[in-house]
């Protein structure tokens, strides 16, 4: 077993005391963020660093305290720490202590207080914090799947958007900062950086929003946890500027744009509102985001995610995103995205993902990969590649997870290095290729501009002696029917009733 999952492990194991009291797997992330970023800051004191957090409130004031003047305490540190603006108030914002048994909370304190995190090097420490979100993800009943991009997906999307030493990097929608912290490993190593482009790198590269303030402090610490958003400045003070703005993305039109756009915003919900009537009821109704700067308004939160990550890019500036299967085939404002996206951005090309690999069950996925244009009147978009990543390719989460090796013919056939030099490898007469294009014409003749294109036969229609396992097939089924349960439960909140 690696160092990381040794204490990946051994952290985790505490969590099946505190869950006796009713302490969920997020729960106890949390309270590991807060105590791991006050260990860690009171380690960096201790070589000369500064710090902002004031002394009584540091991490050396809690350590020796135990019983409800420890209780006491901790609950003052959160309070105090999550206020104001940067790094730390993002970390800390309506911080709460969940853990109710004082003796418990001096057995976790002493736990982290037993490691001395700053002897190892900052791939361990992401490493133990990353098996800690993604164990979290993985339990079913706390939702956390949700913001838990599978690790193989983000790498592979990364590997063929190859970002580049100085771009700016933005992800609004960000859950636990996997795709910054992809991108920034990719620049960090496959580049050979100055002083300047490491402090770049560090400090203004990077840049995200989540709504959520849990899964945002998660990510904060992330970041933090890979060295992003505290180095020592040119000044040579510590810089505390979060590189996360706990906001409602869509909110407003973006006051900066980038140079490259990586999200997988959230799926499954309409924006809506919660009210109550005059009657007493609660009802929820659907709200439509209106932007003069968008090109259609809709209360499909999907669309207004696709239509946001277009303006926040530079002109050339690149994304890409993941959206369910209904942003490929939504007639009305769905049919006017897709119209303007291939109008004023090169939509070159679009990854069809198979089920199976989300935490979050039922979800039918896409990547779209495009790169914002210029006004001119000919559509920039001249063809758009398919990979076929779904037809008779079978996941799960235990049995069958995505690997990166999975997407290495995807990744291949993408040709990053010069996408005008790709080869088809479906042919009429070979049916089984996955890489195939469809050029601007034979897309606009397609009704409502539809672009859920797939084109290999399913063998699971054809083949019934060799079916995929009961347990796959059982897993299909329940996504089918969480997908369709879910849509139902949109129209429902469209027609303004409740269930």
């Amino acid at each position: 077993m690696s160092q990381s999952s040794a204490i990946v492990q051994r952290l985790w194991n505490y969590c099946t005391v505190l869950r006796d009291d009713g302490l969920s797997y997020g729960d106890y992330v949390e309270q590991l963020t807060y105590l791991l970023f006050l260990k860690m800051d009171d380690e960096r004191r201790k070589i000369g660093d500064s710090s902002t957090i004031p002394d009584e409130y540091n991490w050396a004031s809690l350590i020796n305290l135990d019983g409800n003047e420890l209780e006491g305490h901790y609950r003052d540190i959160l309070t105090q720490l999550g206020q104001g603006r940067g790094l730390i108030p993002t970390i800390f914002r309506k911080a709460q202590n969940r853990i109710q048994d004082p003796a418990k909370l001096k057995r976790l304190v002493s736990l982290i207080d037993g490691e001395n995190w700053s002897r190892l090097n900052v791939d361990v420490k992401a490493e133990i914090y990353e098996g800690l979100l993604e164990k979290n993800a993985q339990d079913v009943k706390s939702g956390a799947g949700q913001y838990f991009t599978p690790r193989p997906l983000i790498q592979a999307m990364v590997d063929v958007m190859q970002p580049q030493p100085g771009d700016t990097i933005c992800d609004p929608a960000c859950g636990t900062g996997g795709f910054l912290l992809a991108a920034y490993e990719s620049v960090a190593k496959q580049h050979q950086l100055d002083r300047d482009q490491w402090l770049h790198l560090r400090q203004q590269a990077l840049h995200g929003w989540e709504i959520v303030d849990n899964a945002a402090r998660l990510c904060v610490m992330n970041l933090y946890l890979h060295g992003i958003g505290h180095d020592i400045g040119r000044g040579g003070h510590n810089s505390d500027r979060s590189p996360i703005h706990v906001d409602d993305a869509l909110a407003n039109k973006p006051s900066t744009t980038y140079d490259m756009v990586l999200t997988n915003p959230p799926f499954g919900k309409k924006s809506s509102v919660t009210f109550i009537t005059e009657e007493g009821e609660v009802k929820r109704e659907a709200q439509t985001v209106v932007r003069d700067d968008f090109w259609t308004s809709t209360s499909n939160k999907q669309l207004n995610f696709v239509q946001h990550v277009h303006k926040l890019l530079r002109q050339h500036g690149k994304a890409a995103v993941v959206v369910p299967d209904n942003v490929l085939f939504e007639g009305g404002a769905g049919e006017t995205v897709r119209r303007k996206l291939l109008q004023e951005s090169d939509l070159h090309t679009i990854l069809r993902l198979p089920t199976g690999i989300f935490y979050a069950q039922g979800v039918k996925a896409n990547v779209l990969f495009f790169d914002r244009k210029p006004g001119r009147e000919r559509a920039w978009t001249e063809k758009v590649w398919f990979y076929d990543y779904r037809t008779n390719i079978h996941h799960t989460l235990k049995q069958n997870p995505l690997s990166r090796a999975d997407l290495d013919e995807f990744v291949e056939c993408f040709n990053a290095a010069n996408r005008q030099e790709r080869v088809v490898t479906w042919e009429e007469n070979q049916g089984d290729g996955r890489w195939r294009a469809y050029s601007y014409d034979e897309i606009m003749a397609r009704d409502k501009v539809n672009l859920d294109i797939f084109w290999l036969r399913d063998e699971s229609l054809e083949d019934t002696e060799n079916l995929p396992d009961p347990d796959v097939l059982a897993g299909e089924i329940v996504e089918e029917l969480e997908a369709a349960l879910e849509q139902f439960r949109l129209i429902v909140e469209d027609l303004g009733l409740t269930i």
